[in-house]
């Protein structure tokens, strides 16, 4: 791509001989765009190069507008690091916040008589798997304690993509009842009250939605707490309902994570969304729409709740959000969402990351080794109905617990990286038929292979030896969902959902998803150019429009997000091979990421350069290019209150 100054010009920039799909779901046209002021100025065939100051030839690009991530965790990241690159290299200018409840639009939420609770740590630990002292480092640059001066503040950031923050019912039930109390009990009718009353100030401060999370995974990281679930899971259902109705009568976005545990819970509470049982149907979204490994039938149930819930009988309006890639999970030893699922596990991930003294004094103890067992071992054995639900793919869990598909990544003992565990199983049970005289590649090996039990017969013996042995050096990975490509295209582009469920900017090591939307792009292209402009309509207009944002498209007026994809580049991009992981200063700590090259060329956000030829902007993070985004109604009052001020 070739870019030429021009001495005099009313545009500030041209963009011309570009493939646009401008986000309608139209089949794309050529034609050329101007931007102005941060605006589109003009857009049409044949504009004059003459009329611009700048020029970008964008031959053989797609040009579509800034797409949307609207399942992030950047609360914290884009306090330390306003840019967000690693969102921006990816073609995203626009994301959504405070995801699952969790969030920091309250402030601190310190207690000085309680100096010991740090509750913004205390929730994203463990549910976000961010270590204590990166989570820290960024509540350390907090300043307010009201909603409406958190969403003022993004002015005085250079932030990149512009944000668009959700209320996140944990931190309402602190900021409400303080941190004990919220983990521990319902909140009274005075409490409820103060709730209801905070609610309704954030939706006039132009909250985009509420956000609550019923996963049964998600627990607190610090003492005493660290068996607590997260507050928004110890609400009771009238509080919920009485949110909710705040949030359906300011026309909002309701957003929701579900309880595979307790499924008729999870129908009562995405029957909120209904019109004909509330009285007015609730705009909801919620994770995930995933073809699971532990139950096969999961994604179909998904797509024959979403029509129940949206027939003309309910009158609901809910939108599952669907991972546009095989679920890779990561885990440094006991550090993953996936143990979090059973109480043994998760009594190895409740110790600090750090603590790996009190891990090992764990797994040393004889009843701790049977309760791992048994909790390894739910369903695989016995007459009962946990094993009549494996058998039949219906287990209320994420991970299979199954060694065929758990891969070693790195361990110290590098020649097991890369093998599958059940491999590994194997050969050390060949090593113990053989007494130990044959059947290992080394010394080295040897020695490992004599520290496990003999004979080795229970899987969980295998994993917790290794445990043993590496603790967090032992970093593994198993995919858990979307493994069939059919299945996962199909639920990707269904009209019931949308793409989503990223998670971009939690889980530091676990998952890097954050060229969720280029891999939809991807599995589009590969289709058609109909789907492709199908799928580019899913990730700008659709999903500006389910949380009613003033973002994702073309119109001349509009803030001028852009972004120039190389779709030749699509055909030699493989998204596993991608991932990496990376030293982030911001956060004195690894993270794992993934950085395609070739694809996004170009990324404009209220046309400023945010990537230029692949490469981050010089100016990204240093000046501000986003904005705080509200609800479009809110925001267009505000601006029309503001210019009449002027």
């Amino acid at each position: 791509m070739s870019q030429q100054v021009q001495a005099q010009g009313h545009w500030d920039l041209l963009i011309k001989n570009a493939k646009v799909f401008d986000g309608s779901g139209a089949a794309p046209q050529f034609i050329d765009i101007a931007i102005k002021d941060g605006l589109f100025a003009a857009k049409g065939k044949d504009l004059a190069a003459s009329s611009a100051i700048k020029v970008i030839d964008a031959s053989g690009q797609w040009l579509m507008p800034g797409l949307i991530d609207i399942h992030t965790h950047f609360d914290l990241e884009v306090e330390v690091e306003p840019g967000l690159p690693e969102a921006v290299r990816h073609g995203t200018t626009s994301v959504v916040m405070s995801n699952c409840s969790l969030g920091i639009a309250f402030g601190k939420q310190e207690n000085p008589d309680r100096p010991h609770e740090r509750p913004i740590v205390d929730c994203f630990a463990r549910v976000e798997n961010i270590p204590k002292a990166v989570i820290a480092k960024c509540v350390d640059t907090i300043t307010w304690s009201d909603t409406g001066d958190y969403l003022e503040h993004f002015k005085q950031l250079p932030i990149g993509p512009n944000v668009a923050p959700m209320l996140p019912h944990s931190m309402l039930r602190i900021e409400v009842m303080g941190l004990e109390d919220s983990i521990s009990r319902h909140a009274t009718a005075e409490e409820l009250q103060q709730m209801i009353k905070l609610t309704q100030k954030a939706m006039d401060e132009g909250y985009v939605g509420f956000s609550i999370d019923m996963l049964p995974l998600h627990y607190l990281a610090n003492d005493p707490h660290r068996n607590a679930r997260i507050p928004t899971q110890i609400a009771s259902f009238d509080e919920i309902k009485a949110l909710a109705k705040v949030v359906r009568d300011n026309d909002r976005t309701w957003q929701a994570t579900p309880d595979p545990e307790n499924m008729l819970y999870t129908f009562k509470l995405f029957a909120l969304t209904s019109g004909r049982l509330h009285g007015k149907t609730m705009k909801t979204t919620a994770t995930a729409a995933m073809d699971l490994n532990t139950n096969k039938r999961g994604a179909k149930s998904i797509i024959t709740l979403s029509k129940l819930l949206n027939s003309g009988f309910l009158k609901g309006n809910i939108t599952f959000q669907a991972l546009s890639a095989p679920f890779k999970v990561f885990a440094d030893g006991v550090t993953t969402p996936l143990l979090e699922e059973k109480p043994a596990f998760r009594d190895l991930n409740a110790f600090d990351t750090g603590d790996k003294a009190g891990r090992q004094k764990l797994l040393s103890d004889s009843a701790f080794r049977e309760r791992f067992r048994h909790d390894w071992d739910i369903g695989k054995k016995g007459f009962n109905v946990a094993r009549l639900r494996r058998k039949i793919s219906m287990e209320p869990t994420t991970f299979g617990r199954n060694l065929d598909e758990m891969w070693i990544e790195k361990c110290p003992h590098t020649a097991w990286n890369g093998l599958r565990m059940d491999g590994l199983f194997a050969k050390i049970q060949n090593f113990q038929k053989q007494n130990g005289k044959s059947g290992f590649d080394n010394d080295a090996e040897k020695k490992l292979f004599e520290k496990f039990v003999n004979p080795l017969v229970n899987e969980a013996d295998f994993i917790i030896q290794m445990l043993v042995e590496f603790d967090k050096d032992f970093r593994w990975y198993t995919y858990t969902a979307n493994t069939n490509p059919e299945i996962l295209k199909t639920l990707l582009f269904h009209p019931l959902t949308i793409p989503g469920f990223n998670d971009s900017g939690a889980h530091l090591t676990n998952m890097a998803f954050f060229d969720g939307n280029l891999r939809t792009l991807k599995i589009a292209a590969e289709d058609s150019e109909e789907l492709v402009a199908y799928a580019v309509k899913c990730l700008t207009k659709d999903a500006a429009d389910l949380f009613d944002l003033d973002a994702g498209s073309l119109d001349i007026g509009a803030q001028a997000d852009v972004v120039l994809i190389n779709p030749q580049a699509f055909k030699d991009y493989d998204p596993e091979k991608q991932t990496t992981m990376v030293y982030r200063d911001v956060f004195e700590h690894n993270q794992m990421v993934n950085r395609p090259q070739g694809i996004v060329d170009t990324v404009l956000i209220a046309g400023k350069i945010a990537v230029q030829n692949g490469e981050l902007g010089e100016t990204l993070g240093k000046e501000r290019m986003g904005r705080p985004l509200r609800n479009k109604f809110i925001e267009r009052r505000l601006n029309d209150v503001n210019v009449a001020v002027a």
